[in-house]
């Protein structure tokens, strides 16, 4: 196996690793997204219960206005029988009527009250089987990606193991170096082993090559088949290494 190939054949575990490392980030991401649309659901239901609380508060109140009310008309129509004068009488008549009156108006409250209470009930049972519905898809949702992490650590950590191995291969030290430094410069210098197109492009970043960087190239490939010592032929652009 040439110094080339043993290149390629790590390019391509490195290839792995970085699709294992960028999945292994947007994945946790992914996952917080899908927990995110929980959020609307979950504030529908809250609201849907806090309008029904409102009600039944509301209902209380109403009732309770109204039993003081009438335990204060109980209390006027006591007193106005050890009244001694008619104006007296009457007066104590005007404040218990004014009660009655109070009284009606906080129970009719209290009804008009209690008819939006069905209807209030009805969308939070509503909004619940919502939100049920949609953390069950989540939380299935969810599952998946939790598999999902925990084959690609799988693979990343199966990748790392083969590119200990890979990495053995490359007997030559300065080809080596010369890869991982290509390598360090992330997309600017990856993929760092690329063709030479059979008309002198550089299939990395399309650069067309002078004659004598092709002649280079072809050279290496009859050294490498003659089992010889290879050289390293970049790119005038972008530096990466060629090979046909």
């Amino acid at each position: 196996m040439s110094v080339i190939e043993a290149l390629l054949d790590l390019q391509d575990v490195d290839n792995r690793i970085t699709e294992c490392e960028a999945e292994l980030k947007e994945l946790p991401a992914r996952k917080a997204q899908e927990n995110a649309t929980l959020n609307g659901a979950s504030e529908d239901l809250k609201a849907a219960k806090a309008t029904l609380l409102q009600f039944e508060q509301r209902v209380k109140e109403y009732e309770s206005t109204a039993k003081e009310l009438k335990d204060k008309r109980d209390d006027l129509k006591r007193g106005q029988i050890s009244l001694k004068t008619q104006k007296e009488y009457v007066q104590f008549s005007i404040q218990i009527d004014q009660v009655e009156h109070d009284i009606e108006t906080a129970e009719n409250n209290a009804r008009a009250t209690m008819d939006e209470l069905p209807g209030a009930e009805a969308r939070v049972l509503k909004a619940q089987e919502a939100y049920d519905a949609k953390k069950g898809e989540i939380e299935a949702c969810c599952a998946e990606f939790d598999k999902r992490i925990a084959e690609v650590k799988a693979e990343l950590a199966e990748a790392n193991a083969d590119r200990a191995e890979k990495a053995k291969a490359v007997d030559d030290p300065q080809f080596m170096l010369y890869y991982e430094r290509l390598r360090s410069r992330g997309s600017l210098g990856w993929p760092a082993v690329v063709a030479l197109t059979p008309d002198g492009v550089c299939d990395g970043c399309h650069l067309q090559q002078p004659p004598s960087v092709s002649q280079l190239v072809d050279q290496n490939a009859k050294n490498a088949a003659k089992g010889g010592k290879m050289r390293i032929i970049a790119c005038n652009m972008c530096g990466r290494m060629l090979y046909r």
